[in-house]
């Protein structure tokens, strides 16, 4: 997890948030890092040069308290990520890269949501995307979209954006900060409930004995978007400036 060292500030704030924050603010009970001289020094301004804190507050958060305490250490971030995409139910290869298998959690949070979404938005996201559907009704719809996305209809950083600013505005009550076209803004639009309602459903089904995964879930989808808005090339992130 080296790359946080060089992320954006603004992204880095909300994967912070996320560890060390209740959907109410108050602070997590288990959380370490709003207690270390780094966290007072650099929140929330420069936590560039705090990262490996950050990262080593995620990898407590994916490993078994008594194990860590053992180990001196929480666990890798790899062993993370897989544990949140069984929880999930994501279809993934476990020797896949990192990205991969990011790629992967993202696509499931996205085509999850399309459940929760409106017949109307369903169908105005098909026009947008000059989808072809020779149905009618919702399941046509889904259809036609799940197929359109597995192809890839959304490249991998609109998909992370979209995905990770529906997350950070149904936990935080704030989107990303980020560079959008038009028609990437009204899909922002569109996700935001469905994502945010797919993410409740997650943790609703999750049971007393997992409360961790109100952390790594989030965690993990927003480490995912920053490592593929590094990666993606600059066409995709140079267009209007926006904040959803």
């Amino acid at each position: 997890m080296i790359f946080l060292r060089n992320a954006d500030g603004s992204d880095l704030k909300v994967l912070v948030d996320y560890l060390t924050k209740t959907k109410d603010g108050e602070n997590r009970f288990t959380e370490k890092l709003t207690m270390t001289e780094n966290y007072k020094k650099y929140y929330p301004d420069q936590l560039q040069l705090m990262a490996e804190d950050i990262a080593e507050e995620l990898q407590l958060y994916g490993g078994n308290t008594f194990m860590n305490i053992l180990r001196g250490h929480g666990v890798e971030y790899r062993e993370l990520l897989i544990d949140v995409c069984k929880k999930m139910d994501v279809n993934f290869n476990s020797k896949a890269s990192v990205e991969m298998i990011e790629y992967n959690l993202l696509q499931k949070i996205l085509l999850d949501s399309l459940d929760n979404m409106s017949t109307e938005d369903m169908k105005k996201l098909l026009d947008e995307m000059n989808i072809p559907n020779q149905g009618f009704g919702k399941q046509a719809f889904i259809a036609a979209l799940q197929m359109a996305i597995k192809r890839g209809g959304f490249s991998s950083y609109k998909m992370a954006v979209i995905v990770a600013n529906a997350v950070s505005r149904a936990l935080l009550g704030r989107g990303l900060t980020i560079a959008s076209n038009a028609a990437l803004t009204r899909w922002l639009s569109i996700f935001s409930g469905p994502i945010g309602w797919t993410v409740t459903a997650i943790w609703t089904a999750i049971d007393i004995a997992g409360p961790a995964y109100r952390v790594t879930i989030p965690a993990v989808v927003q480490v995912a978007y920053m490592r593929i808005k590094m990666n993606s090339e600059t066409g995709d992130t140079t267009n209007d400036e926006c904040e959803d």
